[in-house]
């Protein structure tokens, strides 16, 4: 074994394990916050199709901002 492979054994996570938002299996370092290529590739997939969008108002002034108050 190289001293690379000892030093990686002590190199601690970028991020703390979380579930996955598809399926709910630990998240994977290499697809955070997914599981796998899979679950990455679905979520894309549902952004892309328009069944995850971001509300919008037509006219900003007219705006609900739970924050102000009346």
């Amino acid at each position: 074994m190289s001293d690379e492979m000892k030093t990686d054994d002590k190199v601690k996570p970028l991020r703390k394990t979380r579930p996955c938002p598809e399926c709910g299996k630990p998240s994977n370092r290499e697809h955070y916050p997914f599981c796998s290529n899979r679950c990455r590739e679905v979520d894309l997939s549902r952004w892309l199709t328009g069944s995850y969008a971001i509300p919008v108002a037509d006219d900003e002034t007219k705006a609900d901002y739970p924050d102000e108050e009346n």
